[in-house]
């Protein structure tokens, strides 16, 4: 199989590191992250200008009719850089459950202004008390007339601080998960902003007979499978951002290693520290190697939540080595945060335990081996 990426897919890295280099260094990202919001509007709008934010969207759906190469492309560089926007909770998992799940008035209606910028959304799925893969979904759909009402509480939901139109799950009368949309000022909706640990933002919401659209055509349907996929993506997703930052963070390491000088030589003179460095060099190649193997399978059409699971499994352990590594050959200024290694480790980290953690996906896949054929070595 061919990893190499087209002259188009090219261009777009190139554009993409080109536009956030530009846009953020380590002082830029602080003073970005300061604010309110936590990112830069003026980043997201050219994000949306170059055609990023529809990658995730159908040509005939307002957006520039890319892939889960071309996504895993720009979200490598989003990691690289630590671009705080939130393209992956704002616009590729509740874009594309409005792709795959609403009517076609709704997705010409929304998805535009989505790959326009001007309309941020945010998918509310988790509840308190559950944990991936198991999401217990108490948030309750009932039908009022010919509307619905919604009553439950969501948390956490990523970048539901700053959304203009929620995509809220919530069981139904007659059993199964069902997709609503909720405008974020809704009569009942209550938001309570908060910071997460790697300085981006999540927010609860509290329902209480908040007016609901359903999403889709029709009656609604259990849309289970619909947000197992979006999981799914997401995960490759956050897969491939992690990989931008493990590249970074080992760049920046072993340039620290070869600047920094002790008892007069650089610290790449000692070999047990070059060692070190060249593990998480294999730590990074074997995370590579897992997440476009994710990226790939969604370019093929398979939404396989075990080969998901497998891609989150060996990233997670390689940027938990990395990370570890990472700052321990700082030394000090390692944890300060005036210097970028410690911001990396901690979007890492973030990562590692988003959609899963590296024990939850080790459980996941334990639980498959059964469904698979004894493998016997022959003579």
């Amino acid at each position: 199989m061919d990893f190499t990426l087209d002259d188009e897919q090219t261009l777009l890295q190139d554009t993409t590191r080109e536009l956030l280099g530009r846009c953020y260094g380590t002082e830029t990202l602080a003073a970005v992250k300061a604010t309110p919001r936590g990112w830069s509007e003026d980043v997201w709008r050219r994000l949306a200008e170059t055609g990023l934010l529809g990658l995730g969207f159908a040509e005939e759906d307002g957006g520039s009719g890319g892939g889960a190469v071309e996504i895993g492309v720009v979200m490598t560089e989003l990691g690289r850089r630590l671009a705080p926007e939130p393209v992956l909770d704002a616009v590729l998992v509740p874009g594309g459950l409005i792709a795959d799940v609403g009517s076609e008035a709704q997705r010409r209606k929304l998805l535009p202004a989505v790959s326009a910028g001007g309309t941020l959304l945010a998918f509310a799925h988790t509840e308190p008390g559950s944990r991936w893969p198991v999401v217990d979904v108490a948030t309750r759909a009932v039908r009022q007339g010919d509307s619905w009402a919604l009553t439950g509480t969501k948390n956490p939901v990523p970048h539901g601080d700053c959304a203009d139109l929620l995509v809220v799950s919530a069981t139904l009368p007659d059993g199964g998960v069902g997709l609503f949309l909720v405008s974020a000022d809704a009569p009942g909706l209550v938001r309570t902003p908060y910071p997460t640990h790697d300085g981006l933002r999540a927010a609860q919401l509290d329902l209480r007979d908040v007016v609901a659209e359903p999403l889709g055509d029709g009656d609604v349907g259990d849309s289970t499978v619909a947000v197992r996929a979006a999981h799914v993506r997401a995960q490759a997703a956050l897969c491939a951002e992690a990989v931008g930052a493990m590249e970074e963070a080992l760049r920046i390491t072993t340039e620290y290693l070869r600047t920094r000088r002790q008892f007069g030589v650089p610290l790449a003179t000692f070999q047990t520290l070059t060692q070190r460095a060249a593990d998480m060099y294999v730590s990074l190649e074997l995370a590579r190697s897992m997440s476009l193997y994710a990226t790939m399978s969604l370019a093929d059409g398979v939404v396989d939540p075990v080969v998901a699971s497998r891609a989150k499994l060996r990233v997670g352990r390689s940027a938990r080595h990395i990370g570890q590594e990472a700052i321990q050959m700082h030394g000090g200024i390692g944890m300060t945060a005036e210097y970028a290694v410690g911001h990396y480790v901690a979007r890492l980290t973030a990562i590692e335990q988003t959609l899963g953690a590296t024990d939850d996906h080790l459980r996941v896949l334990v639980a498959d081996v059964a469904g698979h054929d004894m493998v016997e070595v022959a003579d």
